[in-house]
């Protein structure tokens, strides 16, 4: 059923009949997230202080003190929310693409309650130590990561092993948030 409700075409490209409305899918539709510009681009010289030549100031800045990172960037208001989606809800086992959706709930649950943009990331992975690399490759990007939906006992590991590389909160919510 979801099938049908999701994919309003055929497998020809035309359009499919009539279909039930189902809220649920309506508000899903086209994902309920997207990443916004804090600042206008209006014209080129926006453009020239957003971009190049004006961002290398602010890059030479940042190399020469890296602390400075988290005043000129959004490293400290944003939180990557991981997962690999083996331990989602009440679902299981059911995928990365398929707990996209849990994460994008996530993910504005920080926004609306925290002031704190969040990206989901859903890996294509179980592996403990390619989730691991993988978190640490990414880390420069995010003021802290919140694993959700990584099945036991594997997710304390990676929460172990995530906070000993790390600079930034590595913070467990099955673990610490619901338990």
């Amino acid at each position: 059923m979801a099938a049908e409700i999701v994919n309003p075409r055929n497998d020809s490209g035309t359009e499919a009949p009539e279909e039930p409305f189902d809220p649920v899918f309506a508000l899903h539709r086209g994902g309920k997230m997207a990443v916004q510009a804090t600042v206008p681009l209006r014209d080129k010289d926006d453009l020239s202080l957003a971009y190049t030549p004006g961002v290398a100031k602010v890059c030479t800045a940042i190399a020469e003190q890296p602390e400075l990172v988290n005043d000129y960037t959004w490293k400290s208001q944003v939180v990557a929310v991981v997962t690999d989606g083996t331990a989602v809800l009440g679902l299981g086992d059911i995928g990365p693409e398929a707990s996209l959706p849990v994460m994008e709930g996530k993910a504005i649950l920080f926004k609306q309650f925290g002031g704190v943009d969040a990206v989901p990331i859903a890996l294509a992975t179980t592996d403990t130590d390619e989730i691991v690399e993988t978190v640490v490759r990414l880390g420069p990007s995010f003021g802290g990561v919140n694993l959700e939906d990584i099945s036991a006992p594997r997710c304390f590991e990676i929460e172990r092993k995530l906070q000993e590389r790390l600079d930034i909160p590595v913070f467990h919510d099955d673990q610490h948030g619901t338990a």
